[in-house]
């Protein structure tokens, strides 16, 4: 008998996946960092690869050694590189790395040259986010030495790469201008004798809405998982979390009885409170005190009080409500049940938080559909 349990549909992401390659000319690369935002980077890739991805994108380089132990042999993009990396074992895993500066492009030509092979670096120009990868002002000087580094043998540059800043909000302005400025980088490169094989900047959003960005690869990543990353619409996409616990134990209580921590819920009548296993420490949002939304008897409710480490509260009134019964908390919403867009809204995030915050070791992770395999 399970007490709470985060269930991941393989299906829908393999499903996911091949409604995004059904929409594109260009090569997926299905982005599983954070361990496949909650949901399990390995079963989540190869559910991914079955939808017809041709490429895993991850952040940082041991989620790509661990891609890279657990037996995937398809390309893998690892993009977020501090100084000091072994990156020597990401060049001999044939792991792409990132270049957004002349620093972190030394640190893989020493890196290859210590793993005795040539590195397959993406470049990375900076178009407005403010993150990573070289400026307007600092590409040409990274073009130069990338294109000296590639004669001398030590480096490929396998792509050239961009990230957008706002296209979950289609028609934003800073879209067009991230795409003017990718194709003046992309055109700069080829001054320099850099025409890499693949060009990519498209996110989830920009993948579902703007298919003049896909060049040659995608990106998706939130939408790998069935969430939309464009707020009212749904693109077919389907949910593959499910996070839900039993009902622990109900009792009966007085009008006037405060709830939780600080009392920051009263009853205001006599009234059923149900107690569900599910808090903080296992990704239960606290800002969700007090409005949480929660689907236990065939009905929404709302968290009671506080969001305690280990567990929620639900006013029931006077449902016929017991311990065993199942609360959701969050899931595909096809019952009408509470989503992780629901939740998001409540607590003033995005869904990509709330189903990447569910990947604690405590709640076990339970995986439904074919293309599975082990956490």
């Amino acid at each position: 008998m399970w007490q709470a349990e985060v269930r991941v549909d393989l299906d829908a992401i393999r499903d996911n996946v091949a409604l995004l390659r059904a929409g594109t000319t260009a090569e997926v690369m299905a982005v599983v960092k954070g361990d496949g935002y909650g949901h399990g980077m390995l079963p989540s890739a190869r559910a991914a690869l079955a939808g017809g991805a041709s490429w895993l994108g991850v952040a940082t380089l041991d989620e790509g050694l661990a891609l890279r132990r657990a037996g995937f042999e398809v390309p893998v993009l690892a993009w977020l590189h501090s100084p000091g990396l072994p990156l020597h074992e990401g060049v001999a895993a044939d792991i792409d790395l990132n270049a957004g500066s002349l620093e972190l492009l030394g640190e893989l030509v020493a890196a290859a040259r210590r793993a005795e092979r040539t590195a397959r670096v993406h470049l990375k120009i900076d178009t407005g986010l403010a993150r990573g990868g070289a400026t307007a002002a600092e590409w040409p000087a990274l073009l130069e030495a990338a294109a000296k580094a590639q004669v001398d043998g030590d480096i490929e540059v396998v792509g050239i790469w961009s990230h957008f800043v706002y296209a979950d909000e289609p028609g934003h302005e800073t879209v067009d201008h991230q795409l003017a400025a990718f194709a003046d980088g992309l055109a700069v490169a080829e001054r320099y004798g850099i025409t890499p094989r693949y060009r990519h900047i498209a996110n989830s959003a920009a993948t579902l809405t703007r298919p003049d960005s896909h060049y040659d690869l995608v990106r998706p990543g939130i939408a790998v998982y069935g969430l939309s990353p464009v707020a009212g619409e749904t693109f077919g996409l389907r949910p593959a979390m499910t996070a839900r616990a039993r009902v622990a134990l109900t009792k009966r209580v007085p009008a006037g009885q405060g709830v939780s921590y600080g009392h920051t819920y009263v009853t205001e009548r006599e009234t059923t409170l149900a107690l569900v296993p599910l808090g903080y420490a296992d990704g239960v949002p606290r800002a969700a005190s007090n409005a949480g939304p929660v689907q236990l008897g065939g009905k929404r409710r709302t968290v009671a009080g506080r969001v305690c480490m280990d567990q929620i509260v639900l006013d029931v009134g006077d449902d016929p409500v017991a311990a065993g019964d199942v609360a959701t908390l969050f899931g595909p919403g096809d019952d009408g049940g509470p989503t992780a867009d629901d939740w998001a809204g409540v607590v003033g995030t995005i869904n990509y938080e709330i189903v990447t915050r569910f990947g604690s070791t405590r709640v076990p992770r339970v995986y439904d559909g074919e293309p599975g395999g082990a956490a």
